[in-house]
Order: structure tokens, then sequence, then C-alpha cells
């Protein structure tokens, strides 16, 4: 398959609805990029990231940063995408696999989704935009996917929460949308923000679930899911590139501790200061951990009556997302 193929397959969302899609696509691109790059360029800081250079198909554009640790090539993803899908059945089952396996989660979920964000990198320059809104979509899309292969109820879309005074009556509406509404036995159980990243993003998370659960009088759990928190930046040098952070760790410690904690904050690219810093680390984990015990012990609690939101799904299951 070419670039312009992939690109023109990346793009279109509508043949991203099952696991198979998703694993299929990554499969052809990683057999491309064995024999179609221009170049791989390391990354000058941090050595394990590196970025794939296009050739004039892809206008010599350069890819986001791509973790070499958690990013399979063609050989091996035919066989761990295998491995990934049966420890998905094992999931399902009600089975605890293998604690060897959690790698395989990290990086099956890392390398199909940054398969899908390098391919669109090819794009145009003038088409960034479009391209990270489609790799935005096609994430959150991926994460509720796989959710559900495991027999869990989980849509995207938007409630209608009502307020209530201190009697009981309802006062009004209020409308959220958000990117997981996960649900078991009429209850509502998890409420879930899938981003690429957390630039510009994490303030908004938190003060959902202040807001939400001070205005129902819950204390629903809110849980994010990110992919990674690096982005590309130009050295001094002409055509060498590094890496820096995008995450911003004095805010999350001030929303952890001055307003509320979430419930779960999931990578897949995990920072060091996220897995050194004794307060970070308390709260965020890889997501192999939602998958393997986290998941299950937020639906055994108490949730709230799907009875009383309406939840109008989004066409597709497409929410809004601007990653």
């Amino acid at each position: 398959m070419s670039l312009a193929d992939l690109v023109a397959h990346a793009t279109d969302k509508e043949r991203f609805h099952t696991l198979e899609q998703y694993i299929a696509f990554c499969s052809r691109y990683l057999e491309f990029v064995e024999i179609g790059l221009q170049a791989r360029i390391v990354s000058q800081n941090e050595v394990h990231y590196q970025f794939f250079q296009y050739r004039q198909d892809g206008s010599f554009n350069i890819s986001r940063p791509l973790n070499s640790l958690l990013m399979y090539d063609a050989a091996m993803f035919a066989t761990e995408a295998a491995q990934f899908t049966q420890t998905l059945e094992q999931l399902k089952d009600g089975e605890q696999p293998s604690d060897d396996l959690r790698q395989n989660i990290v990086r099956t979920i890392y390398t199909i989704q940054q398969s899908i964000g390098a391919a669109l990198d090819a794009l145009p320059a003038g088409m960034s935009n479009q391209a990270r809104k489609v790799n935005g979509d096609l994430f959150e899309r991926f994460i509720r996917l796989l959710i559900v292969s495991l027999k869990v109820d989980c849509v995207s879309g938007t409630m209608q929460v009502p307020v209530k005074d201190s009697n009981g009556a309802e006062l009004f509406k209020s409308s959220y949308q958000h990117d997981l509404l996960i649900s078991e036995d009429a209850e509502l159980k998890i409420i879930g923000s899938v981003k690429t990243s957390s630039k510009d993003r994490i303030d908004k998370i938190f003060m959902d679930k202040f807001l939400y659960n001070r205005l129902t009088d819950t204390a629903l759990p809110h849980i994010a899911i990110f992919l990674n928190d690096v982005q590309r930046k130009k050295t001094r040098r002409e055509n060498e590139y590094g890496v820096s952070a995008t995450f911003l760790p004095g805010h999350f410690k001030a929303y952890t501790v001055k307003l509320n904690p979430l419930d779960g904050v999931y990578y897949c690219d995990i920072r060091p200061n996220m897995v050194s810093d004794e307060l970070l680390s308390q709260h965020i984990k890889t997501i192999d951990h939602f998958f393997y015990s986290d998941l299950w012990e937020l639906l055994n609690r108490h949730g709230q009556n799907l009875e009383e939101i309406a939840i109008e799904k989004k066409e597709n299951g497409d929410g809004k997302n601007d990653t």
C-alpha cells in the first residue's frame, strides 16, 4: 500500500469501526515504513524517540515523536497483535491474564494509534488541524471499542443531568458531553475523557468532575486516558530534532490536592516524572492497569441510575475531540 493510500485510509473515519480494522491498518502502515521512508531521525535529547521522515510522496514531512521502546515493527506486531486479541478475550471472560502480558497491552495500543497519527503527519501542513481532529476522534473510538469488546456498555454522548434542590425537586437540567459513558446494570458507573495528550485539557477534566459531582450530589468516578505527552521540538542545529514534555505537573498536583483527585489517569507512553514523583505516581498509571483491574473495580461501585439522565449518543460514536 502506498503512502497516498495509507493517508487516504487514515483520514476516512468510516474505515475504523472495528478493532480488526484498526489492527489491519497498523499492519499495513508498519509494512510501508520498513521500505518507504526517507529517513529515521533520532531525537537529540531522548534517544529512544525517533521521527519518521517521508519522501517526496509525503512532502518530506517529519512525523510526531515515536517511542521506539513502545512502537512495534511489522514483524513483531504480527505476533503481538494476535496476543493482544487473546488477552482481550481473557479479560472479557473474567480471567486474569499473566502480568507478563501487560506490556503487550500498552505497546499494542500505542503502536496502533501512533501508526494512525504518523500516517496523518504526511498530510500537507495546511491540513494539520484536520489531522489532529481525525487522530483524536479515532483514538477516542479505539478506546471505546476496546471497552465494548470486554462486554462492558460504553458510549460517547451528551447527558441531560437533573440538578435538584435540597428536597429532591428538580430545578433544571445541565448538559454534559463526554467521551466515555460506561454503565452496567442500568447505572452510569464511570465518566471518562480520552485525549491523545493532556496539553491544554487537563484543567477541564478536573473541573468536569468537580462540577458534575457537586451539581448532582454524587461521587461518580471520573477517569482520563492519554496516549502520551511529548511533542517535537526543533534544536539549534538544522535538521536536528528533540522532544519536549506537554504535561504540566504543577497544574496536575494543584487540582489533585486542592480540588479533587481523578479516579484514574492512564498513559501508554508514561513520562519519567510520573513514575519518580511520589504524588504523581499515586495518581498516574500505565494503561494496562485500567484494563487489568481498575475498570472492574470502578464497575463494582455504586453508580447513578440511568433513568435519571437522558443520554444522547453521538452519531457513529463520535464525540467532540480536538486532540
